[in-house]
């Protein structure tokens, strides 16, 4: 029943998602990950990931987001739809002050990720039954259907993923991120210059603030500086990852935490007034600055990216374009550099 139950709210939440109005000032570009051959023709890495929102309410709330899903989509589509019933079923209204905006934030991210740990009960429970009935002592391949089973149950519940969300209510600007995606608010100047501003902070192992909190809970913050990825991922903060959230004990680098190191609480930023505001709102996964980081070098990224942005409102029809057009000339870049053979092709 409890089964039934979930997948009926999923349904639910699905049909309710597809009936929001879709923001029309907002655009979406997206590609897959690459991976490259010696004659520099590339292959599709794994299927995309990524999932995405950009909705407007009915009473002018606008509602963005970029979920950087890995191992898997599951956790990165479950955010994109029961986020937006957390913060779009009349938890918000234009009375609320910046600290109430911040508290409805901090508890949809918080249910999100409760709500996600309690549709994997089942799964969790078929992986214990399973790892009961291997034998001991008996080779893999007298009971290589039990394994498979096991493997199977296994990747519905590994995976997670990074959020930045943007809400924009009563024309003041909320972020709320965790992980490494980023939001690049970017201004008309009086002179034509374009001021770009990251108004998010990537939740890393080279942020020291990020370092002083694990170093808090008993952890070594120089060994995971060193190290630099926690479970195969840069990011200390993340939604989902049911391994390094409840068995971090077993991972050699977490085991020695007083309490769960790898979180899902997003850091707020806001609210940031856009009264008088001319420019543009960019939110982007971390894969799109790397792959420009990796042909071009540290430092630049989110200044080169904005600047194509600006250049492509001038040339596309549309937005979605705008946004297409940027991800598809970042990723020509990235390719280039890895075919020209040069300094940075290494890093590509």
């Amino acid at each position: 029943m409890a089964a039934q139950r979930r997948r009926q709210l999923q349904t639910e939440q699905t049909s309710w998602t597809d009936d929001l109005p879709v923001c029309q000032l907002s655009g979406i570009g997206h590609c897959t990950n690459q991976v490259y051959q010696a004659d520099g023709s590339s292959t599709e890495g794994h299927s995309l990931e990524d999932g995405w929102l950009r909705f407007r309410s009915e009473d002018d709330c606008f509602l963005y987001g970029v979920f950087n899903g890995y191992d898997g989509c599951r956790v990165s589509k479950f955010m994109t739809q029961r986020l937006t019933a957390e913060l779009l079923l009349g938890q918000l209204n234009h009375s609320h002050s910046d600290a109430d905006i911040r508290k409805v934030l901090l508890q949809a991210f918080d249910v999100v990720e409760r709500s996600f740990f309690e549709s994997i009960d089942d799964s969790l429970a078929e992986k214990a039954n399973l790892q009961s009935q291997l034998p001991e002592g008996v080779p893999h391949h007298q009971y290589q259907k039990l394994l498979d089973k096991l493997s199977k149950v296994e990747r519905e519940i590994t995976g997670g993923t990074t959020a930045i969300v943007a809400l924009i209510l009563n024309n003041k600007l909320y972020i709320a991120n965790i992980g490494t995606n980023r939001a690049l608010l970017c201004k008309s100047t009086t002179d034509g210059q374009l001021q770009v501003t990251q108004i998010s902070v990537d939740h890393t192992t080279d942020n020291e603030d990020e370092l002083f909190r694990l170093s808090q809970l008993g952890l070594d913050p120089a060994k995971i500086k060193q190290i630099g990825v926690i479970g195969g991922q840069e990011s200390t903060r993340r939604i989902g990852d049911y391994g390094m959230k409840y068995c971090f004990s077993d991972v050699e680098l977490l085991s020695c935490a007083k309490a769960m190191p790898i979180i899902a609480e997003p850091e707020i930023h806001g609210g940031q007034k856009l009264d008088g505001v001319t420019g543009f709102l960019m939110l982007m996964s971390d894969g799109l600055y790397k792959a420009l980081e990796s042909a071009h070098g540290q430092g630049q990224a989110n200044q080169e990216i904005a600047a194509m942005v600006a250049t492509e409102f001038a040339l596309q029809t549309t937005l979605d374009g705008v946004a297409q057009a940027v991800v598809d000339r970042v990723r020509r870049i990235h390719r280039d550099t890895f075919v020209s053979g040069g300094d940075r092709s290494a890093f590509c």
